[in-house]
């Protein structure tokens, strides 16, 4: 039994996962930046723990308005550890990429689980969690299963025999936190960015909202997510900011934007056909969102 989850784990991570293979997009390299580029980024209280503390908007541009308890509000305010800090891998080791410019304060694991398409679905389940939307808490394993969370509350854990999975009472239910975290951990262990993709609807670049996802399911494939979005009132014009975690399992970070250094972390809305990440390149066709996700 250890040995067929051990090669359906693999075949999974590799179809569905990250990947850290050359040629998707050349990658800036620590300390790339002039210095004078570096002074032109957007301004930031390094006292502040929060996103949307921690990050001002650019001059003329105000903040999308969101709803209380919504996800948009949920991911606007993730709190960020100490400005400064530095990615670690699920093994405590540091990323030397320079492609992000906070660190969100959320574990990682031990376990090389928590990779893109993984970060994508932690940050939605924390949020329907902790707005106690159990029932809401449902990802899909790239084989089409779909582990709910209401029947691992119940006390069911997830057999998996071969190409197939099933449900087997085991323990007594609970909404203890640390078994929401366990249930993640087997969610992470058999779901990727094939599966995600497939679970997302499309969406049109003008109608982005936080919460969206830039998504390419496959092998290699990746996925990044809005965390926050402001409005020029009087262009109209949007930005929006990106977080992500990448291979091998590794904390979420808030992407910098390589290629204007005067607005990063945010992102032009007007980007054209293809949107260029430090780690990857998506095109505009990539934006998908939780189906019943509403700001």
């Amino acid at each position: 039994m250890i040995r067929v989850y051990a090669v359906l784990l693999i075949l999974i991570l590799v179809l569905g996962g990250c990947s850290e293979k050359p040629g998707q997009i050349e990658v800036e390299k620590p300390g790339q930046l002039e210095p004078e580029q570096k002074e032109k980024t957007a301004q930031i209280n390094p006292e502040a723990n929060t996103l949307e503390e921690r990050f001002f908007v650019p001059e003329g541009y105000e903040r999308v308005v969101v709803e209380e308890n919504s996800f948009g509000k949920y991911l606007r305010t993730l709190p960020l550890k100490p400005h400064g800090s530095k990615v670690k891998y699920y093994n405590g080791e540091e990323k030397k990429r320079d492609v992000y410019e906070a660190v969100v304060d959320l574990d990682v694991g031990n376990r090389d689980l928590q990779q893109c398409a993984d970060a994508v679905i932690r940050l939605r389940a924390e949020y329907l969690f902790q707005e106690k939307r159990y029932d809401d808490i449902h990802f899909n394993f790239t084989n089409g299963f779909t582990a709910a969370y209401s029947k691992w509350r119940d006390g069911y854990r997830i057999t998996v025999q071969g190409n197939n999975a099933g449900w087997v009472k085991t323990n007594a239910s609970s909404t203890d936190y640390q078994d929401f975290r366990k249930y993640l951990d087997t969610v992470f262990a058999y779901a990727g960015t094939l599966s995600l993709a497939q679970e997302l609807v499309p969406v049109k670049i003008k109608d982005m909202q936080i919460g969206d996802v830039f998504i390419q399911g496959g092998s290699p494939g990746h996925c990044v997510i809005v965390v926050d979005m402001a409005e020029h009132p009087g262009t109209g014009e949007k930005i929006f900011m990106l977080a992500q975690s990448y291979m091998p399992a590794q904390n979420i970070q808030i992407l910098k934007n390589l290629d204007n250094t005067a607005i990063s972390p945010w992102y032009s809305l007007d980007f054209g056909d293809v949107l260029r990440t430090p780690e990857w390149i998506f095109q505009k066709e990539d934006l998908k969102r939780f189906e019943d996700v509403g700001n």
